[in-house]
């Protein structure tokens, strides 16, 4: 495992749209290992494929109760709304209200490429939208209502 770099908000990389992972192999299983080291050593609760210069659909959260890896995520069904407070590891000290559903069904494939279904609430389902949204080369401050100190 390995720390990548992690892109910052100017690099225009992060407004490109992902391709999709048609295989998970060995290099993808890679890049997530070293995706979920690189959060953690930043101290961040997800990051995508786009954040560490890989245009692939893959993104990697742990909100406290252990470390989800997924490919090719994709909402399939949302429910509810809350504003809070978001920030993002390529866009260091800025911090605004973002409204997102509080909750969401993500459908992906795992890191052994199996199908899966994980069902967010709060936290989860916000830190899902988040980097799904960077899959798609949109930012948080794209959706930010407030900015908060």
């Amino acid at each position: 495992m390995a720390i990548r770099a992690i892109r910052k908000q100017n690099d225009e990389l992060l407004r490109k749209k992902s391709r999709k992972v048609e295989k998970v192999d060995k290099r993808i299983k890679t890049l997530l290992d070293d995706m979920a080291e690189t959060m953690y050593k930043a101290d961040g609760v997800g990051i995508a494929g786009p954040q560490v210069g890989i245009l692939r659909r893959v993104i990697v959260i742990d909100v406290g109760d252990g470390l989800i890896k997924l490919v090719n995520p994709e909402i399939i069904s949302f429910s509810g709304e809350y504003i809070d407070v978001e920030g993002c590891l390529s866009i260091p000290g800025i911090h605004g209200e973002v409204k997102r559903p509080q909750s969401v069904i993500v459908r992906a494939l795992n890191e052994e490429g199996k199908d899966v279904e994980i069902h967010g609430e709060g936290l989860l389902a916000r830190a899902l939208c988040h980097e799904i949204d960077h899959l798609n080369g949109i930012l948080f401050t794209d959706k930010v209502i407030r900015y908060v100190e």
